[in-house]
């Protein structure tokens, strides 16, 4: 009897430590209009991926868009922008970092500054 009652009480244990908390995370978009090639999603691929608790990034080079999945007890959507903005390109409000945008090369730097991407196009006006 001892036994049986052992091995319930453990079963059960067993069964509450697989339902332990889920790590909360969450999915941000971010508006990374600069990043449009292979080069440039490489790179701020290799800075995302250095940051705890990012899980996965996609990047869309037509909409301009990044896309990062992270869990929230471990980093946040300010930590992300940053990492992006260091890597050398804007993310929504934060502006590239100076220095790692000087580092860039050529193809990937702004066409105004004589790099090798088109300018973005303009979005068409609502109800054309």
């Amino acid at each position: 009897m001892k036994k049986l009652l052992l091995t319930c009480f453990a079963a059960l244990g067993f069964a509450a430590a697989s339902f332990a908390q889920v790590k909360p995370s969450q999915t941000a978009k971010i508006k990374t209009p600069n990043i449009l090639c292979e080069d440039c999603k490489k790179r701020v691929t290799t800075y995302l991926d250095r940051i705890d608790g990012v899980q996965s990034v996609a990047i869309n080079t037509r909409k301009g868009e990044t896309t990062v999945k992270f869990v929230s007890d471990r980093t946040n959507i300010e930590e992300i922008k940053t990492a992006i903005a260091n890597s050398g390109f804007d993310a929504d409000d934060i502006p590239a970092n100076e220095e790692s945008y000087k580092r860039l090369p050529k193809t990937c730097k702004k066409f105004e500054d004589g790099g090798g991407h088109p300018k973005p196009k303009e979005p068409a006006p609502a109800g054309q």
